[in-house]
């Protein structure tokens, strides 16, 4: 069975779908197969791997709702290097999707339901894109995850908003999924010139020691510009600091869930 990942923090503009995107393709390259699903209203994933929301008629919307299979809802995405990831899309309608599911027995338990009926055994990493919001569709992303991944960002705020994360964690794994984990803390947008940036990255891992990873994400302007194109950083600039970063993310992953990968330099 995949590892399923739910990239989440409650905290907006933390580098959240970035990571999604890139360490998905970042999988990719390095010969796992990757499937997004896109829990965010927004469809900041959606976007960003170049799909037109507005002409979709299957999302993940479709699949929580019960109108489709979750296979039903995959989009390809092709990747340079011959190497693709699948994306379940998101549209605006999921923003009503937690009035929508309410009445749902079962609710916080639909999309662990989903993924249990698909066939999904020829992917290896399951990344699921939250919003940055406790709503139902992220207690569905929690229910039916194996881990979690917390993207923080290096700025003043960031500890205040994984203090008040930390408490919704320890209460989804008492009360709906005991063996969920922590795969990780992941430093974003830092900059080693930066004091704050410095100090935020010294406590956050004084805190959590070793549930921080040792990759750090770099402020950098080309893993900014890259969704406006609709690609991800590798397609986008293989050779910036953004790039060679997430690549090693996608090692570290890979690594500490105790797979290997082939070594590739990025073109």
């Amino acid at each position: 069975m995949p590892k399923t990942i739910a990239i989440v923090n409650q905290k907006g503009g933390v580098g959240k779908t970035t990571t999604v995107i890139n360490l998905a393709s970042g999988l990719s390259l390095l010969g796992k197969k990757s499937l997004i699903l896109d829990l965010d209203p927004q469809g900041n994933s959606t976007s960003g791997l170049g799909i037109d929301k507005s002409l979709l008629n299957k999302s993940i919307y479709n699949v929580l709702l019960g109108e489709l299979s979750l296979y039903e809802s995959f989009k390809t995405i092709d990747l340079n290097n011959n190497k693709k990831i699948t994306i379940s899309p998101s549209v605006g309608d999921l923003s009503g999707a937690d009035i929508e599911l309410y009445s749902i027995e079962d609710r916080e338990w639909i999309l662990k339901k989903a993924l249990s009926s698909s066939s999904l055994d020829n992917y290896d990493y399951i990344l699921i894109d939250c919003p940055p919001s406790l709503s139902l569709l992220t207690i569905n992303a929690f229910t039916a995850a194996d881990s979690l991944l917390i993207p923080v960002q290096c700025e003043f705020f960031a500890m205040e908003g994984l203090a008040q994360l930390n408490k919704t964690i320890e209460l989804i794994i008492s009360r709906l999924n005991p063996s969920l984990e922590i795969e990780g803390l992941l430093l974003t947008m830092y900059d080693s010139r930066n004091n704050i940036c410095k100090t935020v990255a010294s406590e956050v891992k004084e805190f959590f020691k070793e549930k921080v990873l040792k990759t750090l994400i770099p402020k950098n302007v080309k893993l900014a510009e890259s969704p406006s194109f609709g690609k991800c950083i590798f397609d986008y600039d293989s050779e910036c600091l953004g790039a060679i970063s997430y690549l090693n993310l996608s090692k570290e992953i890979i690594s500490k869930n105790g797979g290997t990968f082939i070594e590739k330099i990025i073109r």
